[in-house]
C-alpha cells in the first residue's frame, strides 16, 4: 500500500455505532477550515445528545430523543451497537498534529543535565540532545520500531487521540531515515486511527557530515527526498530551521526539493531564537511549529494566510522555561493556531493531548474552548485532512473521543489524569474502562 494524506489499511467493515446518553457533544460544526480570534470559542455544543456513525462514517448528529425516535434506527437497532456515554462529553478525537515517534530509548542523561542547570544548547553541544538518539534508530531492526511505533500510537488513543502526525528524523540516514517511515508506515497498518507521515531528515546535521553539511544537505534533496516521494513514504518534509540545526537558506532548499517532488513541508522555527519567516512563507508551508519567538511582522503574515501555527508547551514545560508561546499574542492577531504534544525522547516525552491541554490554558492562557479547536479542527487543517478530521458532522470520519467528565472545561482542569473513557476511531469503539 502506498501513502497519501491521512491514509492508513483499508477500514475494517465495521457494524452500525450508535452513542447514545451523552451530556455534552461538541461538534464544531460551523465554519469550514482554519479557526481563528472569536471562532475559536464556538464549539456548537448539543446536550443530551447522540451521534450515529454507519461504515466509519458519522451519519447523524443531534439531540438523543430526535435520534431514539428515527424510524430508521428503530428499525435495525438490534443490529447496531449502541454505547452508553454515561453522561460524559464527546468531542472530535484528538488531532495531533506534530510528534516524533521514532526513537528507541528516552534521553535520561540529557534529563538529568538540565536538571544541574545546562541549557538545551549545551547539551547538545556535549553529544547528547538529537544525536544521541541517532545510533539506537540506526541499530534497531525495522520490526522493532515498528512495533515500538505501534506502541506510542496506542498510548496517544488511550488520552483521545485518534489522528497523529509522525515524523523520522533520528536515523539522519539515507537508509534510517527510509526505515524509519517503513516504521511508521507498518505501525499506522496496525493501528485503527489516521496516521500522516513527515520526513525529517533536516533535523540536525549528523556527526559523520559535520564539517561537510553541504554534503549532507544534498544527499537530503537530491536522494532522499526523491525517494521517498517515489516511494510515497511521506506526505511532508519538515525541517529544524534554528540555530545549531538549519539556516533560512538550508531550510529553503529543502522545501524547495520538497515542492519540486510533491511533497507538502512544514517547519519547526523560533523555538529558541527569532528569526524572519517570510522567506518561508513564500513556500505556502501548512504549519510553522513552536514559534516561541515569532516577530510583529510574521504575526501579521499568519493572519493573512493559512499557515497553521502550532503551539508546542510540552517542550518548554519539559525544559523548564519560564517563557512558553504566545498563544495570546497569535490568536488576537488573526493566527488560526494549533496545538500538539511534540512527542520525542528528549523535550517533550508525553503522548497526552489532554495535558497539552491543561498547559494552554494555565500557562498560555488560552481558554478551554480554544484549546480544544486548536487541538481538534485547526490540526486537522494543518494536516490538510479537515474535510474528514476535527469536527462531528454528517459525512466526516467516525473519530470521537469520550470522556468521563460532566463539562469539557474539565479535560483541561484536571491535569495528569486519564479522564477519556474510550475512543472511537474509524467507526471502531474501543473502551478504556471496562
Amino acid at each position: 500500500m502506498t501513502a497519501a494524506r491521512g491514509s492508513k489499511r483499508a477500514v475494517r467493515t465495521q457494524p452500525a455505532l450508535f452513542l447514545t446518553n451523552i451530556g455534552q457533544l461538541l461538534t464544531l460544526r460551523g465554519e469550514r477550515g482554519l479557526r481563528r480570534r472569536q471562532q475559536l470559542t464556538q464549539l456548537e455544543i448539543i446536550e443530551d445528545a447522540a451521534v450515529l456513525c454507519v461504515a466509519g462514517k458519522i451519519v447523524s448528529v443531534g439531540p438523543r430523543l430526535d435520534a431514539e425516535n428515527d424510524s430508521w434506527l428503530q428499525k435495525n437497532r438490534k443490529s447496531i451497537r449502541e454505547v452508553d456515554c454515561r453522561g460524559g462529553v464527546v468531542l472530535p478525537g484528538f488531532v495531533d498534529s506534530h510528534s516524533h515517534p521514532v526513537f528507541t530509548a528516552p534521553r535520561l542523561v540529557d534529563f538529568e543535565k538540565r536538571i544541574s542547570g545546562a541549557s538545551y544548547e549545551e547539551i547538545a553541544k556535549s553529544g547528547g540532545g538529537i544525536r544521541s538518539s541517532i545510533e539506537g534508530v540506526r541499530q534497531a531492526d525495522a520490526n522493532s520500531l515498528s512495533d515500538s511505533v505501534l506502541n506510542v500510537f496506542q498510548r496517544m488513543a488511550r488520552q483521545g487521540t485518534t489522528t497523529v502526525e509522525a515524523k523520522s528524523g533520528y536515523g539522519l540516514s539515507l537508509n534510517s531515515e527510509v526505515k524509519s517511515l517503513e516504521a511508521v508506515r507498518s505501525a499506522g497498518r496496525g493501528w485503527p486511527g489516521t496516521v500522516v507521515p513527515t520526513l525529517l531528515a533536516a533535523h540536525v546535521v549528523p556527526p559523520e557530515y559535520q564539517d561537510r553539511r553541504g554534503d549532507y544537505l544534498e544527499m537530503v534533496t537530491a536522494e532522499l527526498i526523491p525517494l521517498v516521494a517515489k516511494r510515497r513514504l511521506a506526505d511532508f518534509v519538515d525541517v529544524f530551521c534554528e540555530r545549531g540545526a538549519f539556516t533560512l537558506e538550508e531550510s529553503e532548499q529543502v522545501f524547495r526539493a520538497a515542492r519540486q517532488h510533491g511533497l507538502g513541508v512544514r517547519a519547526h522555527v523560533c523555538q529558541l531564537t527569532p528569526a524572519p519567516l517570510g522567506s518561508l512563507q513564500r513556500f505556502q508551508p501548512a504549519s510553522l511549529d513552536h514559534v516561541d519567538h515569532v516577530l510583529d511582522e510574521d504575526l501579521r503574515a499568519f493572519e493573512r494566510s493559512d499557515i497553521v501555527p502550532t503551539l508546542l508547551p510540552g517542550s518548554n514545560y519539559f525544559l523548564g522555561l519560564q517563557q512558553y508561546p504566545p498563544a495570546r499574542k497569535l490568536i488576537d492577531a488573526g493566527a488560526a493556531v494549533a496545538l500538539a504534544t511534540d512527542y520525542n525522547p528528549g523535550t517533550s516525552p508525553t503522548v497526552s493531548m489532554p495535558f497539552v491541554l491543561s498547559l494552554a490554558c494555565t500557562q498560555m492562557k488560552m481558554s478551554p474552548a480554544e484549546a480544544i479547536s486548536a487541538a481538534t479542527i485547526n490540526g486537522a487543517c494543518s494536516l490538510q485532512l479537515e474535510h474528514r478530521k476535527g469536527s462531528i458532522e454528517s459525512g466526516k470520519d467516525a473519530d470521537l473521543a469520550i470522556f468521563a467528565v460532566k463539562n469539557y472545561r474539565e479535560i483541561a482542569y484536571w491535569f495528569a489524569t486519564d479522564m477519556c473513557s474510550g475512543v472511537v476511531m474509524q467507526g471502531e469503539y474501543f473502551n478504556w474502562i471496562c
